[in-house]
């Protein structure tokens, strides 16, 4: 019978050196780990979303204009000074995409409002789009509308009120 073999010797630092390199290689595998941990989220972070502020005015503009468009229909008096109290705002789902010859946003999520004076709150879903201004610093409620060929996407886009 054979003798056994030798498992090969192991490569041992000697102790004054172990003493220094350890908690730098422990420091040096903690912050990779860390970085591939946040890499992933770095790919989510495509188109930043805007601003709480502008998400409640734009939310409490699309419900101005759906109101104002149903009370049209139907040929009811609608309160244009009745301005929507929106809160808690959650969006599940955000996608960058063109809105005409800018930037835009489509965002998807659930939130709640009341109309003035009335004590019941409403959670509801919401789709709402958003064009980005020129420079980055504005936005305007963008509503798609079907284009007369059908071929195209067209939009209608009205400003934010501004907050106050």
């Amino acid at each position: 019978m054979l003798p056994a073999p030798r498992p090969p010797a192991q490569f041992r630092l000697p102790a004054t050196l172990t003493r220094w390199t350890r908690p730098a290689l422990r420091s040096l595998a903690g912050a990779a780990l860390a970085l591939l941990l946040l890499l992933p989220l770095a790919g989510c972070a495509g188109a930043p979303q805007p601003p709480r502020g502008v998400l409640l005015r734009a939310l409490a503009l699309q419900i101005q204009l759906t109101q104002s468009a149903i009370a049209q229909a139907l040929d009811l008096a609608s309160d244009p000074d009745a301005v929507p109290q929106v809160s808690r705002v959650r969006v599940s789902e955000q996608q960058a995409l063109r809105i005409g010859e800018a930037r835009g946003l489509r965002l998807v999520g659930q939130f709640d409002w009341r109309l003035p004076g009335d004590p019941i709150r409403v959670d509801s879903p919401f789709e709402l789009y958003l064009q980005r201004g020129e420079r980055g610093q504005s936005w305007r409620l963008a509503r798609p509308v079907g284009s007369a060929d059908g071929s195209t996407q067209e939009w209608i886009t009205d400003p934010l009120p501004l907050p106050g």
